[in-house]
């Protein structure tokens, strides 16, 4: 039986923390992409290598998730959570002040892998603390919107430090707010460390990390190289085989680092599903919308950036007034079916633009950013909902860094996948019509890309509505896991 729950007001500090610590590790993902030509040029960057500035957090992030997950249960969500802060506002200082390419990559990785154990210990911390359906419905509201916000957040925050102040700036900014995180973290009410069930699983954490870093790196390499090279081959080839083996050896281990019980049910394998794909989908969007304002319209980064203000706002709307005040009151497939739904009827308002479309921002960036926003909020809060519905003890941070895991694979893999569709689609274009403008060919590019983004989408409301049309059922009535014993409230 768990603990009484917090203080009212315990419990707001809980998610503010949570929130505060959920935009950085979001933020971070977008925000050096708009200081990266600035740091090139003053750090010495090759062409080649700058990219390992976006590569090494990623990389980092995804390939440590499941360990940060299984640290989080083993030493306490809150600790886990205050140590990965501390570390993110180090690594972030250290990357602010790189003299060369070497240091920056480094403190890069090293950000990704504190927020791989930050990550899943803020989603723990939360399915903990807020138990009652409002409640709940409420707080993964604010939590899935400050999510869904922080992409376009950290693009428009790119933007003007890089203009105004220094691209350092993108980096130095995550100290304060890492530190007031901290602040608002003490306040959250104490939980007990996992006891007695064993070490690490060491052969699954290995196997884990490296299947995790070759896939996104294989999704990395894609964009560049194309998917018929070498070497995005032989890393996919090698991240496929890595995974089944560590599938395998979680099977078998006594203590695995994700149970396959997180996994072996329906309405959470439909969240992770829904939300793996919903992301391939929305990067691919959020990479043609900076692009297309930028290149075609002739948009300033900052201008982009506060153009995708308008897909933020409609995903806060969506999260907190929509998903938050059904959640717990409707079936997740009530939610998350029309989110996907709305979402692709976003991007497929785009389909519709030329290179001499007129009115382009009210006619049809706005529209879709508003419906893709509401779609993403609807989608976010729900399926987090899901992940750790009915968890105990390790099994939570495990579910937690399995449905950050699922959102990252998603947007390397979308990134990759969508952008080669819009090149290769382009190139076609311009090959086989003469005559025909570059804009006119990139902008044809884009709407079959998002074509394909918008069947990703509807296949995904296809796949989700079976799994996820029936509430969960009450925790009470779950049948008790393993580790039930290993988180209790102080």
């Amino acid at each position: 039986m768990e603990g009484k729950p917090a203080p009212d007001r315990r419990r707001w500090w809980t998610l503010l923390a949570v929130s505060a610590a959920q935009l950085l590790v979001v933020l971070d993902g977008t925000i050096v992409n708009i200081a990266l030509p600035s740091a090139q040029d003053a750090l010495g960057m090759s062409d080649t290598s700058r990219q390992w500035a976006i590569t090494a957090y990623a990389l980092a992030f995804g390939g440590l998730l499941l360990i940060g997950g299984r640290i989080s249960g083993a030493l306490g969500h809150r600790r886990t959570f205050i140590a990965g802060l501390v570390g993110f506002a180090a690594a972030s200082a250290l990357g602010g002040a790189a003299v060369d390419a070497g240091t920056l990559f480094g403190a890069r990785a090293l950000q990704g892998a504190f927020a791989a154990a930050l990550a899943p210990a803020g989603l723990s911390l939360l399915t903990t603390t807020f138990t009652g359906d409002r409640e709940r419905g409420r707080a993964f509201g604010v939590f899935a919107a400050v999510g869904a916000a922080g992409s376009a957040v950290g693009l428009v925050a790119g933007g003007l430090l890089t203009e105004y102040a220094s691209w350092r700036w993108c980096l130095y900014v995550n100290v304060p707010m890492a530190l007031l995180a901290v602040l608002g973290a003490t306040l959250v009410p104490r939980d007990r460390a996992g006891r007695g069930r064993g070490g690490l699983d060491v052969p699954g954490a290995l196997l884990s990390t490296a299947g995790f870093a070759a896939l996104g790196y294989a999704f990395s390499e894609a964009a560049p190289h194309g998917w018929s090279s070498v070497r995005v081959l032989s890393a996919l080839g090698a991240g496929v085989v890595l995974l089944a083996a560590f599938t395998a050896v979680e099977i078998r281990s006594p203590h695995p680092l994700l149970p396959m019980r997180v996994l072996a049910h329906r309405a959470r394998a439909g969240a992770f599903a829904s939300i793996t794909l919903l992301f391939v989908a929305m990067f691919g969007f959020y990479l043609f919308m900076s692009y297309y304002t930028q290149t075609v319209l002739g948009y300033s980064p900052v201008e982009a950036g506060l153009t995708l203000i308008v897909n933020a706002v409609a995903a806060l709307l969506g999260s907190v007034l929509i998903a938050g005040r059904l959640h717990g009151r409707v079936a997740p497939a009530l939610l998350i079916v029309p989110g996907l739904v709305a979402a692709a009827a976003g991007m497929l308002v785009l389909t519709r633009l030329t290179a001499h479309s007129a009115h382009v921002l009210p006619m049809y960036l706005v529209p879709s950013l508003v419906l893709t926003g509401v779609g993403l909020g609807c989608v976010l809060p729900p399926t987090a909902g899901l992940a750790t519905a009915g968890m105990r003890g390790h099994d939570i941070g495990a579910a937690s860094a399995a449905y950050n895991a699922a959102q990252q694979l998603g947007a390397a893999l979308g990134t990759a996948l969508l952008n080669t569709v819009a090149a290769g689609v382009t190139a076609s274009y311009l090959a086989g019509r003469a005559g025909r403008t570059p804009d006119e060919a990139v902008v044809h590019g884009y709407t079959v890309a998002l074509t394909v983004a918008a069947a990703i989408l509807l296949a995904a409301a296809c796949i989700a509505a079976p799994l996820t049309k029936n509430r969960p059922a009450d925790e009470r009535e779950r049948q008790p896991t393993p580790d039930d014993d290993l988180i209790r409230p102080r």
